[in-house]
């Protein structure tokens, strides 16, 4: 009896001090919205930075759902006056100058972006907005209303890390071993593992370049591993498996390959400058290795088994499938067929061609539906060659059914091949490539 009256004794103790816990927390909620109003009107830089500093360590300790209710809150509480954008455009239509167009885009833009702007004067400020959209992010599947937030610190962000601010930098064993954590951490395209790899890839054949941005010294904000080798690679496992050449041998690499360009920052997606890297890259290795003749990419095709399967599973499917077809895809469902050289020669010639059919013709409105075609073919490169069971990892096989591909940037041709992509919603692409696409294979 006695024990039973503690136990009811400690859970309604329990029950109230989570009660408290709630109250405290929406009133931190609440608290984080009011000190947000007053940052915006507060008239000292020293207070605002103290203010500032304030908001985001509270924000810091606030439950998801509490973090909800406040962007919530900045949606319907932090709009543009509209009693002064009203007599703004009333004015500019009475007296359309410089002045009053001034006064009209000052009323027109959301309280928001000052209320970002603020925030970012303090300690870690750009971080922790950077973290906070990334919080953000997470919430516009289910919450899609919240997508003018975003719009506005996608706004800022996309300026406070322009090109002009970031810096490039090698990565090399030297490089200090916080760093060197984070590439470990953040590489999502071939697993890393663990430390006698990495320094494998930070080899003299290799190179490692990362971007940096004055407020994040310590974080790179996106990466790309580099091999030196002879030829356009087509093997992602000969590329990590490679031994380091001797010393005594004259090493003369001919190709640069791009194999891995990681975006380490989730918080910063939608804001791009891998473009800037890999051509500040490229440009630093003609300068270094002369030898160097072709910059390309051993690249996944993430998307294509995913098409493939909804392909299949359509009633009226852009390919039409015939039964024999159907039949020797099933043999994707268990990964084990790469160990099967019979399943792999019925395999071989009709993956190739729905790759390369995927690759020209699958599109996302005007742009191709592969999400790292897109990336490469806007920067100017080529779509050059796929390349056959060139990734046999788990990963490999899941997404892309065990193929790679070389996208190639010639320096000569890039702005060309950009213009020609961005203009003309034209895929430049290899003779090899539309060789694959033009003959469909028959499968016995």
């Amino acid at each position: 009896m006695k024990t039973s009256s503690w136990r009811d004794i400690i859970l309604t103790l329990a029950a109230g001090g989570l009660e408290i816990f709630e109250r405290t927390a929406g009133r931190r909620h609440e608290d984080v919205l009011a000190m947000c109003k007053r940052l915006l009107h507060l008239k000292g830089e020293a207070s605002a930075i103290s203010l500032a500093h304030e908001i985001l360590t509270t924000y810091k300790v606030l439950s998801s759902g509490s973090r909800l209710k406040f962007f919530k809150r900045l949606l319907t509480e932090f709009m543009p006056d509209t009693e002064r954008l009203n007599q703004a455009i009333a004015a500019y239509q009475r007296e359309p100058n410089s002045n009053t167009l001034a006064a009209l885009e000052a009323a027109v833009e959301s309280p928001r972006l000052e209320l970002f702007r603020l925030l970012n004067m303090g300690p870690d400020g750009t971080a922790s907005i950077v973290s906070m959209r990334q919080d953000l992010l997470g919430m516009l599947a289910d919450h899609a209303d919240l997508r003018p937030i975003d719009g506005d610190v996608v706004h800022l962000l996309r300026s406070w890390f322009n090109r002009g601010f970031l810096r490039v930098e090698r990565i090399s064993w030297k490089t200090p071993a916080l760093i060197l954590e984070k590439l470990i951490e953040y590489e999502s395209v071939h697993q890393i593992r663990g430390w006698d790899d990495l320094r494998r890839r930070l080899a003299d054949d290799r190179r490692c370049f990362a971007f940096f941005h004055p407020a994040l010294p310590d974080e790179p904000l996106i990466y790309v591993e580099v091999a030196l080798v002879t030829g356009l690679a087509s093997s992602i496992q000969k590329v990590l498996s490679a031994k380091v050449p001797d010393q005594d041998f004259e090493f003369k690499p001919d190709a640069a390959i791009f194999y891995s360009i990681n975006n380490c920052q989730p918080g910063l997606s939608g804001v791009s400058f891998g473009n800037f890297l890999i051509k500040q890259v490229t440009d630093s290795l003609a300068e270094e290795i002369p030898s160097l003749k072709y910059y390309a990419t051993l690249s996944p095709v993430p998307g294509f088994r995913a098409w493939l399967n909804e392909e299949l599973a359509a009633p009226q499917s852009t390919i039409k499938f015939s039964e024999s077809e159907r039949s020797c895809l099933s043999h994707l469902t268990d990964h084990s067929w790469v160990e099967s050289d019979s399943k792999v020669q019925q395999l071989k010639p009709l993956l190739m061609y729905l790759c390369a059919y995927y690759l020209l013709n699958a599109r996302r409105g005007d742009e191709p539906r592969d999400a790292v075609a897109r990336f490469h073919l806007r920067n100017g490169a080529r779509l050059e060659r796929i390349n056959w069971l060139g990734d046999r990892s788990e990963k490999g096989l899941r997404e892309s059914a065990g193929l790679l591909v070389n996208y190639l940037y010639d320096r000569k041709a890039v702005a060309r091949n950009h213009e020609v992509y961005v203009n003309d919603n034209e895929i430049v692409h290899s003779s090899a490539i539309e060789q694959l696409v033009k003959k469909r294979p028959r499968i016995a």
